[in-house]
């Protein structure tokens, strides 16, 4: 059956149906053409470039506030795998003899702990004329818009591998570990003469429909119990929601955390810059810095500062011991290419200048739990088994 093309007064028709151009900034992709250029002014008269500085303005904090939290995650390695001791042989002295030889001795079993890896990709596309147009900010904002993408995906991988529990297989064929998640037959290595059970578990249901000074203090254990948050430098952050860091806020010391729930044995004190408030009481000790590595800190919880993120899935809690920005004991590797010139967000120019110019943004990184001992996850709800949660970064 052939097909009539007929005209409107501003579109053709092929069958009754009225065929539309297609414009290049749609969100399904495509060229940014001369009309996308945008004029000088909104209606109402605001300047479009004060409107591109705020968007800027805007994805520059953002991209702060992500980064800040990922670099106290996380550390950058070029491994493909570690092997990490799973046990202690306690080597013995002898007492010597004239003529006998002491006995050998071996090091303990290793496990092994990979790191995933993936290349990503993103494009900018114009043409000729569009560029020859458009404001240098209007540039600049898809520049930043990728920056602030490139920080989107890192952040999501991390967390990601944080909350899952399931274990993964790497390009390599090595695993690749969440936390201590008492499934998989392997128990952590002693501390202190302390061992633990292979069903040694770091996602935990809270038990109850709210949170309770039980379920901070649980957390804070079963860290510092591998030695993980005890050393100099070393510090436990509590990550949550507003909503359920408001809830901390409210403990004191010798009440209970919650109707029915346990007695908290610390009182949650306000950082130093939290709003005025008028109390009968006083602070021994030192009061909680109003920041910590550019994360705004809410107050303290026992030895703990309570940080409130927006990144952090609403009902849960997450527990980690840092020791500071990309240190090498924080809980995740985020592992880059063993070339130099394959790390990082790299920027590649397209095929041509004339008449269309692509633009290509590239990443390849992996993640992986290379501490699986010092971090929490808490999942409140009432009863069940701990569900992975969805990232939305």
């Amino acid at each position: 059956m052939r097909s009539r093309l007929l005209m409107t007064a501003e579109y053709p028709l092929i069958d009754g149906i009225p065929v539309f151009p297609i414009f290049g900034s749609d969100p399904a992709g495509g060229y940014h053409t001369q009309g996308d250029v945008l004029v000088s002014h909104t209606s109402d008269g605001v300047p479009l470039d004060t409107l591109w500085d705020t968007l800027r303005d805007l994805l520059s904090i953002w991209r702060e506030r992500q980064d800040a939290l990922l670099s106290l995650l996380a550390f950058d390695t070029t491994d493909v795998a570690e092997a990490v001791p799973q046990s202690l042989s306690h080597f013995q002295f002898e007492e010597a003899s004239e003529f006998g030889e002491p006995k050998a001795h071996q090091g303990g079993d290793s496990l092994i702990l990979g790191y995933g890896f993936s290349d990503y990709d993103l494009a900018t596309r114009y043409t000729w004329k569009y560029l020859r147009d458009a404001t240098a900010r209007q540039i600049e904002f898809d520049m930043n818009a990728a920056l602030e993408a490139d920080q989107r995906l890192r952040t999501a991988k991390v967390l990601g591998r944080l909350f899952s529990p399931a274990q993964r297989i790497t390009p390599e064929g090595n695993p690749e570990f969440g936390l201590w998640n008492g499934a998989d037959s392997i128990a952590p290595i002693e501390y202190l003469g302390k061992t633990f059970a292979s069903d040694h578990n770091h996602y935990l249901v809270s038990g109850a429909a709210a949170i309770d000074s039980g379920d901070v203090e649980d957390s804070i254990g079963l860290i510092t119990e591998h030695g993980y948050g005890t050393t100099q430098g070393s510090r436990i952050l509590v990550f949550a929601s507003q909503m359920l860091c408001d809830q901390i806020a409210s403990w004191r010391k010798g009440e209970e955390s919650r109707s029915g729930g346990p007695v908290a044995k610390f009182d949650f004190i306000p950082s130093s810059d939290a709003p005025a408030y008028l109390s009968t009481e006083f602070i021994v000790g030192q009061t909680p810095p109003a920041e910590y590595n550019n994360l705004k800190v809410m107050g303290s919880y026992g030895h703990a500062l309570i940080v409130p993120h927006i990144l952090v899935p609403n009902g849960y809690l997450l527990t980690v011991a840092t020791s500071g920005r990309n240190s090498p004991q924080n809980v995740v590797g985020i592992r880059h290419h063993s070339n130099p010139a394959y790390r990082g967000l790299r920027q590649i120019p397209g095929k041509g200048q004339y008449p269309l110019i692509d633009s290509y943004f590239q990443r390849s990184f992996g993640v992986g739990v290379r501490h699986r001992g010092a971090a929490v996850v808490t999942q409140v709800k009432a009863s069940g088994s701990y569900e992975t949660p969805a990232i939305s970064v």
